[in-house]
Parts: C-alpha cells; sequence; structure tokens
C-alpha cells in the first residue's frame, strides 16, 4: 500500500513499510500525510477583491534635453 507525503511544496508517494521506517526523517524533513492536510478553499467575494486593489501611479514623464549643433 503506498502513502502520499506532502511538504507544501511537492508531493511524493511511499511504500507504507518505508514510512513506517523512516517516520522521523520525513518528519524532520517537514513532509506530513496528504490526508492530514486538507485545505478549505475559501470563495471570495467582489468587495473583498476591490478592497485589495492597489492603485497604481501615473508614470513620471522625463524630459529630454536639447543638444546644440
Amino acid at each position: 500500500m503506498d502513502i502520499k507525503l506532502t511538504n507544501g511544496k511537492k508531493t511524493i508517494t511511499r511504500s507504507k513499510e518505508q514510512y513506517e521506517a523512516n517516520k522521523n526523517h520525513f518528519k524532520m524533513r517537514g513532509y506530513t500525510l496528504v490526508d492530514a492536510v486538507k485545505k478549505e478553499i475559501k470563495k471570495s467575494k467582489i468587495s473583498d477583491i476591490v478592497d485589495k486593489v492597489v492603485q497604481l501611479k501615473p508614470k513620471k514623464k522625463t524630459r529630454k534635453k536639447k543638444w546644440k549643433n
């Protein structure tokens, strides 16, 4: 039986025997069982998104120097 482990970025699959033998090693490296990490998906509203939008500043215009010939 295979067990899936994740550290947030990467997901790996290992056999149950290998996982049981190296439990401390996986824990030290930051891996936990995928079943224990299930995240809730939060739906956002448009009003929440609009409040967090940062208004962009207009670009400053630079003047070019005139060259004398």
